[in-house]
Order: C-alpha cells, then structure tokens, then sequence
C-alpha cells in the first residue's frame, strides 16, 4: 500500500463515498483512490467471509496497487509478479461482480508465483465501486447493469499496454475471468489478436443482447483470437449445462478457426458456481485444485510459463 494510502483516514472513505453518490464533487486525487475501496479487504456483498479463504505469501514477489491510464481517467488495479523476473508473461485477471478485493489480488499473487506479471484491474470504476454496496442485488443494478463491453475491451486493451510499461512481455499475453469476468475472458479472446490463451471461469455464455452487451460467448466462438479454456461446475444454477452444451456445440461449428477447435471446456463433477472462491459457501476445494492445475498445465501448453 502506498504512503498516500496509508493516510487515508475512515472519516476521509466517508467523504470519497458520500462524493461517489452524488453527494458533492471530488478531486481527482481522492476519487482514484476512492476505486480501491475494497483494496485488501474482502467486498462488503461478498459476506460471510470464510475461514478456509487462502492467503498467498508474497515472498519473492513486487505486489501492489497501481493506477493505470486508460485515456479519460486513471484506473486503480492490483498487480504482482516475481521480483527481478525481466520480460514475465502477462495475464489479466478480470473480477467477478465483487471487484479487486483479497480474493482477486491473492488469485495474482498465485499466478505471480506461477511465473507471470498478474494485473486485476478496477474495471467497474467508471459506475461505481462494488465494495460499498451490501448485497448481489445492489451491484446487479447500479454496477453491472450499466457495463458497456466495448469499454471494457479497450479498458482492458491499456492494461496491456500499462503491463508493457513495467517491463512485462506483452507477447505472452492471456486473459483469465472469474464469474462476469469469465464472461469477459471468452469476448476478450474474441477482441484482442495478441491474446495467446485465455482461461474462463464459470463465466455466463448466453443471454440476451443489448445496446452494451451485443454479444455472448456462443456468438463469438468462431472470432477466437486464441484458445479458451472454459472451467465449469455440473451443480451452477446460474449456468445451466445445455448453456455449455451450446457453447461446446459453436465451439466445433467453427470450422474454420483452429483456435475455436483448440478450446475446450471442463465441467467439474458436484461444483456449483464459484467453486473456486475459497472465502465463499460455495468453495470447493477438489474442483478448484483440479481446475487451477488444468489451468496452469493449459498455459503452459501456449508457451506462456
């Protein structure tokens, strides 16, 4: 955390919250950091936390919170990677619904461990900050609602380049999801051609089309840009398995795309959805395990590690 951070009182967070919503004007320094509300902590909507949540040493890593520009702003991200290691891999980690909090930065704090320069980026702060809101529903509708795909892609486009300023290689690029991030994984996979491999979690694969969300997973299957690797659980209500079906089906439609025909998806026997979320209910410990090493060994595969 940065010295700024570190002096940033309770009484200062109501002030930055109250400006947020509408309650007065806030000066860019305080509104930037206003987007790492939840930076260490876990989201409020995220409750209860459990025990069994993992915490990932930072040993032999250079871990912390960055600002990077996308243009008309700065946004907050959370990034790690092995201290000294020149030209590591790169691989954005895109949040669930929750944001960047301990959960999204210890998931890059594993990958960092992995061998690759993990970025988890803010990409909510245009609407707001997931953290202050207390439940799912809160976030659904002033959050979620209210994001656009296109912006996210090229959000997601200047944390590539952001990653190149720190010395990271560029051109060992993936892209991982958890949830709406996982959702996001299989369109950024779609978008960006420097994409090498992408790995989605339990991300939602069909839904209807809007102004700001005009496509899903199933309609992109034949842009691939890069192999995905879908991992899913037999037990999500919220992704019902003839939407994998679906997804598996356009995948092997598209003839004429090697990437569509490398990607695969895993569904884990008794997994409900965010069966890796180790601070959550629904954490399964065999599924996750299984899954992170597929993912790993999947990477590996690319040449990215």
């Amino acid at each position: 955390m940065s010295d700024i951070e570190n002096h940033i009182t309770n009484h200062e967070h109501q002030e930055h919250l109250k400006a947020l919503t509408g309650g007065g004007k806030m000066p860019m320094s305080r509104r930037t950091l206003l987007k790492g509300f939840t930076a260490g902590g876990f989201a409020a909507a995220a409750s209860p936390v459990l025990a069994q949540a993992i915490t990932t040493p930072s040993d032999g890593l250079e871990e912390g919170r960055v600002f990077v520009d996308v243009g008309d702003d700065d946004m907050f991200a959370y990034r790690a990677y092995p201290k000294g290691k020149k030209n590591a891999p790169v691989i954005l980690v895109v949040p669930e619904i929750f944001g960047v909090h301990a959960y999204l930065e210890d998931v890059c704090r594993r990958f960092a461990q992995a061998g690759f320069y993990a970025l988890a980026p803010e990409i909510f702060f245009r609407h707001s900050e997931p953290g202050q809101y207390a439940t799912v529903a809160a976030i659904l509708e002033n959050v979620i609602a209210k994001m656009d795909d296109k912006q996210v892609m090229a959000d997601l486009d200047k944390c590539v380049e952001f990653a190149g300023t720190e010395g990271a290689d560029v051109k060992k690029l993936a892209v991982t999801g958890f949830c709406w991030g996982g959702r996001i994984t299989w369109l950024y996979a779609a978008h960006q051609p420097a994409v090498k491999a992408g790995v989605a979690w339990y991300g939602r694969l069909v839904g209807s089309k809007t102004e700001l969300t005009p496509a899903h997973p199933v309609d992109v299957a034949s842009q691939l840009k890069a192999p995905v690797l879908g991992l899913y659980g037999s037990e999500d209500s919220s992704i019902p398995l003839d939407t994998v079906v679906q997804m598996r089906k356009a995948l092997a439609a598209a003839d004429n795309n090697p990437f569509a025909k490398a990607s695969s998806i895993t569904v884990f026997d008794k997994a409900q959805h965010g069966f890796h979320a180790d601070y959550r209910p629904t954490y399964n410990s065999t599924a996750a395990k299984q899954a992170y090493n597929q993912a790993l060994e999947f990477l590996r595969g690319k040449n990215l590690i």
